[in-house]
């Protein structure tokens, strides 16, 4: 076996943007690692998502808890995948990508296994699914040493393409999980008791486990510990007195934020505001699928007529998302109005996803063209920028359920977080154009 095929034992010599190292070598051993890691991306993102269609079949399964707690339950893995997204993407550097990515794979067996172990018994405490809700947020955390290890394989002119491939195809995991765990748990696949009326849901659980496994495994013997580029701690830290990292934070929040916070609340709020429609509730995949697809869409499109413009649109596409999901509740509107708003959202958060990634960058480079910063600094702050920006940016997968939760339990329906929603998508709106889409703005891009 060649020396190309197995990972590098001398990661010192590892130099993608030697265009003669890459061609002789780089190249394979990039594409090798991209083709491993992006299942082990596609299955942390299944997992990380996997009680925003649970909750939904655990009454019917006999498990008696609130509205407000089942919603705590789809909201708890992004309020930790988004806190342990901080420190993953530092994890690459210090272990190395293979064998980071291996382990962090495996530690997705902990939450599958349990919640296939606590779903049997409708007498399992709230507190064990509360830990096991958590620990799904392994899952959110993986996409930053993901990310970090895909960087440091490809070179900077082809790391749009390597990263864009890892992220649209992590994004998928949403839509497949939403899609397939009503099926398997309607299905007796592993001669287990049934749970309620024909519900397996340890199924839920059980069926990632081989994958998780396989895809743990490959990473250990397909993948290569290689240098992660970026800065350090110290370096990172800086980006919290920078005016640009902290607006497109806000703005990041409010797309991949939504995306995913919508993708977590949205099955149970659509089975708590409509019960009786089962036809709306088996489609609630096509949602984040169609986000997930529209992603790298929004960076093209942001290409030609600039991230400020397209963001700004699918803003406004947010709010009136929003301002439908109002009018559905109220009288004229109904289950499918409902529908359709909720893809209206995926499809403008999927599209400014795609926008606003591609913006944070440029603000670093903006000003190293003015002379304020060596382009090599603006290059790294810019990659730093995005690991800070989509570790704020997976809060809004807590904040959009948790606000949910909240307004049904203190006012019986979900208008006020609604409410709260549109306000915040005005202010992105505002930022979008007084920050970077004016003529004489700040930081044009």
């Amino acid at each position: 076996m060649s020396s190309v095929s197995k990972p590098l034992s001398l990661p010192l010599s590892w130099n993608p943007d030697d265009p003669d190292f890459w061609g002789r070598q780089g190249r394979a051993v990039a594409l090798r690692n991209l083709g491993v890691a992006i299942p082990a991306l596609l299955l942390s993102f299944a997992v990380w998502m996997l009680w925003s269609v649970l909750v939904v079949h655990l009454p019917a399964a006999g498990f008696r808890y609130t509205t407000n707690q089942l919603f705590w339950l789809s909201a708890l893995p992004a309020l930790c995948g988004a806190t342990l997204r901080i420190f993953y993407g530092f994890a690459v550097r210090w272990a190395g990508g293979r064998r980071w990515t291996a382990f962090s794979t495996a530690s997705l067996l902990l939450p599958a296994a349990g919640i296939a172990l606590a779903v049997q018994d409708p007498a399992t405490p709230y507190e064990w699914m509360v830990v096991l809700a958590l620990l799904c947020g392994l899952g959110g955390a993986n996409f930053a040493s993901g990310m970090a290890h895909i960087s440091a394989c490809f070179p900077a002119r082809e790391q749009g393409m390597a990263l864009g491939l890892g992220a649209g195809f992590a994004h998928l995991g949403v839509g497949l999980v939403q899609w397939a765990v009503p099926l398997v748990i309607a299905l007796d696949l592993f001669g287990l008791p049934a749970q309620g009326d024909g519900l397996w849901l340890a199924n839920a659980g059980l069926v990632w486990l081989p994958l998780i496994a396989a895809s743990s495994l490959a990473a250990w013997f397909g993948m290569d510990d290689l240098p992660a580029a970026g800065v350090g701690m110290t370096e990172q830290a800086q980006l919290f007195t920078h005016r640009h990292s902290w607006l497109m934070s806000w703005l990041y929040l409010g797309s991949f934020g939504s995306f995913i916070g919508f993708a977590a609340a949205g099955p149970l709020l659509l089975h708590r505001q409509f019960p009786d429609l089962a036809g709306a509730q088996q489609l609630a995949w096509l949602g984040p699928l169609i986000g997930a697809l529209a992603r790298p869409l929004g960076g093209w499109v942001a290409d030609g007529f600039g991230g400020a413009r397209v963001s700004l649109a699918c803003f406004g596409g947010l709010a009136l998302g929003v301002v439908g999901l109002l009018a559905s509740l109220g009288r004229g509107g109904g289950a499918w109005m409902f529908a359709a708003s909720f893809l209206l959202l995926f499809i403008a958060a999927g599209l400014a996803n795609g926008s606003t990634f591609r913006m944070v960058p440029l603000g670093f480079l903006h000003e190293a063209r003015r002379g304020r910063a060596s382009l090599h600094d603006a290059q790294a702050q810019g990659a730093a920028a995005l690991g800070l920006c989509s570790a704020v940016g997976a809060y809004g997968g807590f904040f959009i359920p948790k606000s949910f939760g909240s307004a049904i339990a203190l006012a019986g329906g979900p208008q006020a977080a609604l409410y709260g929603f549109l306000a915040f998508y005005l202010s992105c709106m505002a930022i979008c154009r007084w920050c970077y889409g004016r003529d004489d703005a700040p930081l044009s891009c």
